[in-house]
């Protein structure tokens, strides 16, 4: 046998161990590429549907929130009402009680048609407030219920005594922390000093004016002329 032949024999023997072994190499590579990409692998969890809420717990806790705040704007309109008409009813004052009220605060203030007028002339002067909290301090009073007793202090602090308040009345330094101080514990009386300070403004700086207004003299001229 030829040199040349031994070596076309040992070429072609090389070249076909070559196929094979790429052959067999080849085999997981082209099975690889035919299975599906991330087979074995734990799939990611879906997106959430676009027709789903996305968060229906916080859409619920809205709902209860909105309907608590509807509530309590109801509740607090009839308190602000029940306030506002404590013993007003319409009694329409004689030429004595309009003489009297002329002469004492004190009587105008302990009659039903004296506060009305007065509180009338206070609005007028954007100065109701003042009426409304020593009439809320009345109806305090009157409560035994030491549950109901805790509510309204509250609620009085809320509208008249609280600097965040838009209707807060005019207090000094120490009536405040009298009353920080018996809010720990609120009675009836919680807030005597308070009221004793506001009905003493009243009389002071409300009550002469009242009487020089157009609404007491127009109604003063009104009597007397019949």
């Amino acid at each position: 046998m030829s040199a040349a032949t031994v070596l076309r024999r040992s070429s072609t023997s090389n070249e076909n161990d070559v196929r094979n072994r790429n052959s067999r190499g080849g085999m997981p590579q082209g099975q690889g590429q035919g299975q599906p990409q991330g087979q074995g692998q734990v799939p990611e969890s879906p997106p959430s549907s676009p027709s789903q809420p996305p968060d229906s717990g916080t859409r619920g806790c809205c709902f209860c929130c909105l309907a608590v705040k509807s509530s309590n704007t109801q509740q607090e309109r009839s308190k602000d009402a029940r306030l506002s008409n404590l013993q007003e009813k319409d009694e329409p004052p004689t030429l004595e009680d309009l003489k009297v009220w002329g002469e004492s605060f004190e009587k105008l203030m302990k009659t039903t048609a004296g506060r009305k007028l007065f509180r009338e002339f206070l609005r007028s002067e954007y100065s109701e407030e003042n009426m409304l909290f020593w009439l809320a301090c009345e109806e305090l009073k009157t409560e035994n219920n030491p549950e109901l007793v805790e509510e309204k202090a509250r609620l009085i602090y809320e509208d008249y005594i609280s600097i965040l308040s838009p209707k807060e009345v005019s207090l000094d330094s120490r009536v405040r922390e009298v009353i920080n101080r018996n809010m720990v514990e609120p009675t009836p009386h919680t807030f005597d000093e308070a009221q004793l300070q506001i009905f003493t403004l009243m009389h002071r700086d409300s009550y002469p004016r009242f009487l020089n207004s157009q609404i007491y003299k127009r109604l003063l001229q009104q009597y007397q002329s019949t």
